[in-house]
């Protein structure tokens, strides 16, 4: 990186590249990416108030100069930075530029369908995983296999990174959000996979958007119901008290 005297010579988000021009491995990498958002947007909303985070999701991480630039970047399928803008002098952001903004992601994740050779390889200057170790260095760094359905995290210890144990539920705890990180198999987007997804700290899966709507149904059906059964037992208590010659209305 450039002496701090020279940043701002330094292109900035909307004078480098947004896209390397690579395809997405596959066709479930975006939804995905979507299903993390969405689970998670609420509890990032609430640790956040003054809404000083962003998320990106196939965004290119920009570390240092090249020639080309894309070759000076790498592109996360998704990953989270907390106490930033969302946007940068009013614009949205069209990449995340380190020498601009200094503080590394607290969590990337990488989504594979191969081998995961690129995302494990720590060829200097060169791997992905070197690079984000050595170079990024979010809090946590987690490579998930769509196929199998697993998912390996890493934590940020004094310059390397070092595998986390899963918990007794084989999920990965992310302290810093109060969640954990792990695989829950199911339908999603007409699709029946075992997915990447978060639980809160005390064990309940974080919901997307359409199951909270579908949830917040089920609770309106459940209170109607309550609220029917009611009416029938206050109906069945006045009969019986008119039966027994008394008015239930007190007329």
């Amino acid at each position: 990186m450039a002496p701090h005297s020279s940043v701002t010579s330094l292109p900035d988000h909307t004078q480098l590249p947004d896209s390397d021009s690579v395809f997405v491995k596959n066709f479930q990498e975006h939804p995905q990416s979507i299903l993390l958002t969405e689970s998670i947007w609420p509890t990032l909303q609430r640790l956040h108030p003054e809404g000083q985070f962003c998320i990106g999701q196939d965004s290119g991480i920009y570390w240092r100069m090249t020639d080309p630039p894309e070759r000076g970047a790498e592109a996360p399928d998704w990953f989270y930075v907390a106490n930033v803008p969302p946007t940068l002098d009013g614009q949205i952001r069209r990449s995340y530029v380190m020498w601009q903004e200094f503080i590394a992601p607290l969590i990337i994740l990488e989504f594979f369908s191969g081998n995961g050779s690129e995302e494990r390889d720590p060829t200097s200057w060169k791997g992905k995983f070197w690079i984000y170790e050595q170079v990024i260095r979010p809090a946590f760094y987690g490579i998930y296999e769509v196929q199998q359905g697993t998912v390996e995290v890493y934590r940020h210890v004094e310059n390397h990174f070092e595998p986390v144990a899963a918990n007794q539920q084989g999920r990965y705890p992310i302290p810093q959000l109060g969640v954990e990180l792990g695989i829950w198999s199911g339908l999603y987007k007409n699709v029946n996979l075992p997915w990447l997804r978060w639980w809160n700290d005390t064990g309940h899966l974080l919901l997307n958007a359409e199951e909270r709507a579908e949830q917040e149904r089920q609770r309106a059906d459940w209170a109607e119901q309550q609220a029917e059964q009611e009416r029938q037992r206050a109906d069945r208590l006045a009969e019986k008290l008119r039966q027994c010659g008394v008015d239930p209305d007190g007329e």
